[in-house]
């Protein structure tokens, strides 16, 4: 209930054992009216949540805070944002200080107003608005009882603000019973567990509340209620008066507080027990309803009387509302009551409902005996409706309670299947759903799963604890199975294709695809233009992409406005190196997802494509923070598969940064998901990052194991698109490491293949390794045509370290000015990308070029040649002998024979002493 109608009940002054407790809480929540706080507190049922919850409320208005309430009540957890609605009551004259679309969300979602489908995170969005813009003018503090017997929509509300309160004036104050089954929304609470009372603070409660019981009495009611405040409070409260001094043998266990509050209700009249019955299955304590199911007999409050006095329930005038003294009571009541009882009380609420269908559903549903399919109907009509209010996890419990009504197994699987559907596609709502598609098919096991079932359980299987092979092989069934004649314009068939390009994908397994061919072959009269392409550029590019590209520049040319579509175009762009081109269609949607307005999977492909583009284009800062923001959004709503692609863009920029720390711990998350799921093309990510990061620190050896394992040399291999952006990679370990054979394979491979066919940037990478690979000054004019096919902008990371290399060859061969120029272009690439490895790499080779000419002046007895100063210069950054000489393609020994010359020349004895003389060199040339 709101704070204004709450049952003036002053707040006791000091609660007995729990100070510690309410100086925690003091403690966060001081201050909220300038930082915002979230506090969850958690218990057993009885442990003095609640009191707790009043007393901070009571200090808070006290303090100038406005306080706004809500409470679950269990048996409306699933009539959607009836919780919202409690919380919100005092507010809604205040909606209209939102723009329209937020307003007008928020309307639609409390039920006082009607309007085009909501998005749970625009709902969200709306409600937080809403309280930053009351709270400038005084601080809120939103205080909510049992949070997880709030409906699912409202608590996915409340989780979403919590996580946003830094900087405003807003806190929030829950509590939740324990066990609560991991409230899913309680990410950015801080929990604080109620513990129960130690043994002096229960004998000082009990002697409070009952003094006139003996010692000995309380020491037995203290040791049987193990330190419950409520079961403390309310046990002797069951005991006759004799007892007070002689307890029965046997006290309530286990369900003790249930049990008390059942024979507590036991005892009052029929027709009190009736109404209270009816409250409890009501939920929301509406006495218009309460009257409306007791038409002709005395009044609602007469009948409650009985109750009212023995603290069971309470009343507040203003809003014509009952509460229950707590939320026990009705649970008590409810499970005390029969079967038969039940269900005539949820007939007879339907009966008083007849102008609120989706209730109505409800408890008729709640009311049937058995398979019912008018019944079955309304609730799935009541789920239509709740999804044009935007509220899935709503149409999902109406489906689920339709199916178990449906006469007919088609119907049962179909509703379930639907259910299942809604819950993956609709709002992020996955952990029901593997349930409900594995009761559609026990339902109707004969049947061919559904297209639409198919792609759920592929979605499901590959974000849980299911595998690819799994997935694959259910969509592929279904889609093999199906009545749809391969029209190609059956929307379901079209996107369980685009379904299982994804699953083919993330299997790394070119088995996998030949049943995604069939298909296309098939469609009649012919596959979409954007399943096509998407087919062509996204199993094989280094083989087919090239064939779409003049339709896809065609698509591109009119990206649209369609979430969708724009997605799928940007799948389709990212292997030819086309993002840019759909940029802007990103960013909006990006701005959508922001604010509420486009499914949060379309958000995170938007988000993911905008990472990716931004790193070929060398905003790497911006990548990265853009990465952020999405695997916030999948650890709020359940995505992994998204996480490891925006983990390996993270991974990317770290490993080039020479972060090799954070680039590992991110390679193995990815191939900690991956690999039970048998993911193997998400894993090959993690090779690729792996074999980046150790050619930045250097470490060719361990750079050519990670790229050989995700490309065998010499072999392109089909269907692994990774194996493209790890190809220059391998080329490079290869040639430092002195496997000239396995290079010169590898780079004919990439020659035969028709990547660089795809774009400049592709063709770029294939000219490098030809040059890389050519032991003549030949190299040189694939250098040179290779850097005249792009501008220096457009792939900056790429192009500099084809400059490095193509100014390493120079200085090798000529140590000309052009030398000095290519790795000065280089070294500026680097330090802007702040990739320091690679730049302090180009700034060694510089500075070795700029001395090549000349020899450099010595403190021993010669001077040091070019090539001793950069031997030099590279053992003083820490590298091995054998690092060296893989940088160098001279032997080890080689190395070691030079440091052996070098030292005398300087004037020093050990390695340690290189980094000193050499900078004093620096200094007397300088000079």
């Amino acid at each position: 209930m709101n704070d204004p109608d709450r049952p003036a009940c002053p707040a006791p002054a000091r609660l007995i054992g729990r100070d510690k407790d309410l100086a925690f809480a003091r403690s966060h929540l001081l201050g909220c009216a300038t930082h915002g706080a979230a506090l969850l507190l958690t218990g057993e049922a009885g442990i003095g949540k609640t009191a707790l919850l009043d007393l901070l409320a009571a200090e808070a208005r006290q303090e100038g805070t406005r306080v706004l309430r809500a409470s679950g009540v269990q048996f409306e957890a699933d009539t959607s944002y009836t919780g919202l609605n409690q919380l919100l009551v005092p507010l809604f004259s205040s909606f209209g200080r939102l723009d329209p679309g937020h307003r007008d969300a928020l309307r639609v979602a409390v039920g006082t107003g009607g309007g085009p489908p909501t998005s749970r995170l625009l709902t969200s969005t709306a409600a937080l608005l809403l309280l930053r813009e009351i709270a400038r003018e005084t601080p809120l503090l939103l205080v909510v009882d049992d949070l997880p017997w709030l409906d699912r929509a409202t608590t996915s509300v409340l989780g979403f603000v919590a996580r946003r309160l830094t900087g405003s004036r807003i806190a929030l104050l829950a509590a939740a019973r324990l066990p609560f089954d991991g409230f899913a929304e309680a990410g950015g609470f801080t929990e604080h567990r109620l513990t129960p009372l130690d043994d002096t603070s229960s004998s000082e409660l009990l002697a409070r509340t009952h003094p006139g019981m003996t010692h000995a009495t309380r020491r037995r009611i203290a040791t049987e209620a193990h330190g419950n405040p409520l079961a403390l409070r309310e046990l002797p409260a069951a005991l006759e008066r004799e007892q007070h001094t002689s307890p029965p043998a046997v006290l309530p266990l286990g369900e003790r507080l249930q049990a008390l509050y059942a024979s507590r209700a036991a005892e009052l009249p029929a027709a009190t027990r009736e109404l209270l019955l009816l409250a409890a299955l009501e939920g929301t304590g509406d006495l218009a309803v309460l009257k409306a199911t007791t038409a002709g007999r005395p009044d609602v409050i007469e009948v409650l009387e009985p109750a009212e006095r023995d603290r069971l329930v309470t009343f507040t005038a203003p809003a014509r509302r009952l509460s229950f003294g707590h939320p026990l009571i009705g649970s008590a009541v409810v499970a005390s009551a029969t079967t038969a009882d039940r269900r005539r009380a949820h007939r007879m609420l339907a009966a008083a409902l007849t102008d609120q269908p989706e209730r109505r559903a409800w408890h008729l549903g709640a009311a049937a005996t058995g398979p019912d399919e008018t019944v079955a109907a309304l609730l799935e009509q009541a789920a239509r409706t709740r999804l044009t209010r935007g509220d899935a996890l709503g149409a999902v419990a109406a489906l689920t309670r339709a199916a178990g009504l449906s006469p007919s197994a088609a119907d049962q699987s179909r509703r379930l299947s639907k259910a299942a559907y809604i819950g993956t596609d609709a709002g992020g709502e996955l952990a029901d759903a593997s349930r409900l598609l594995a009761g559609a098919r026990r339902a109707d096991p004969g049947a061919p799963q559904s297209l639409h079932a198919a792609a759920a359980s592929a979605f499901l299987l590959i974000n849980k604890e299911g595998d690819i092979d799994t997935a694959h092989g259910l969509l592929v069934g279904a889609i093999e199975s199906g009545d749809h004649h391969y029209d190609a314009a059956d929307g379901a068939l079209v996107e369980a294709l685009f379904t299982l390009i994804m699953l083919c994908w993330y299997s790394g397994d070119p088995r996998k695809w030949p049943p995604l061919f069939r298909a296309l072959d098939r469609l009649t009269p012919a596959p979409p233009d954007l399943l096509w392409v998407c087919a062509q550029t996204f199993a094989d590019p280094a083989r087919t992409g090239h064939r779409a590209l003049d339709l896809l520049d065609t698509l591109l040319d009119d990206v649209g406005e369609d979430p969708t579509h724009i997605v799928r175009l940007g799948t389709c762009s990212f292997y030819p190196d086309r993002l840019a081109d759909s940029r802007q269609a990103s960013l909006r949607l990006v701005e959508q997802g922001r604010a509420g307005t486009v499914p949060v999977r379309r958000y995170l492909a938007a988000l993911l494509h905008l990472c990716l583009d931004h790193h070929l284009t060398g905003h790497w800062d911006e990548a990265l923070r853009l990465a952020d923001e999405g695997l916030g959004l999948c650890e709020e709503y359940g995505y992994p598969f998204f996480s490891c692609k925006l983990q390996f863009v993270q991974a990317l920029v770290a490993g080039a940064r020479g972060d090799a720390a954070t680039n590992e711990a991110l390679a193995e998350k990815i191939v900690r998901w991956a690999a039970p799921r048998g993911a193997h093309g998400a894993q090959a990510l993690a090779f690729h990052i792996r074999g980046l990061s150790a050619l930045s620190s250097g470490d060719f050896e361990a750079a050519y194991r990670h790229a050989s394992t995700l490309s065998r040399p010499g072999t392109l291999p089909a269907y692994l698109p990774q194996a493209m952006a790890g190809a220059m990679d391998l080329v490079e370990a290869a040639v430092r490491t002195g496997r000239t054979a396995e290079a010169t394979a590898h780079t004919a491979a990439m020659r035969t293949s028709a990547m660089a066919r795809l774009s400049p940037r592709l063709h770029l990478t294939v000219l490098a390794c030809e040059a890389l690979t050519t032991p003549t000054d030949a190299a040189f004019a694939l250098f040179d045509r290779a850097l005249s096919l792009t501008a220096p902008d457009d792939w900056p990371f790429e192009t500099a370290r084809v400059r490095l290399y193509y100014g390493e060859r120079l200085r090798r061969r000529r140590a000309t000015r052009e030398a000095r120029e290519q790795l000065a272009l280089a070294c500026e690439t680097f330090t802007q990308l702040r990739a320091t490895p690679w730049a302090a790499r180009a700034a060694a080779e510089l500075r070795v070029a700029s001395r090549a000419t000349a020899a450099a002046p010595g403190q021993g007895k010669g001077r040091l040649t070019a090539q001793e100063w950069e031997i030099a210069t590279l053992a003083a950054t820490g590298l091995t002998n054998r690092q060296i000489a893989e940088r160098l393609l001279l032997s080890h020994r080689t190395i070691g024979t030079h440091l052996y010359q070098i030292y005398p020349k300087l004037g020093i004895s050990s390695r340690a002493a290189l980094r000193d003389a050499l900078a004093a060199l620096d200094l007397e040339g300088a000079g």
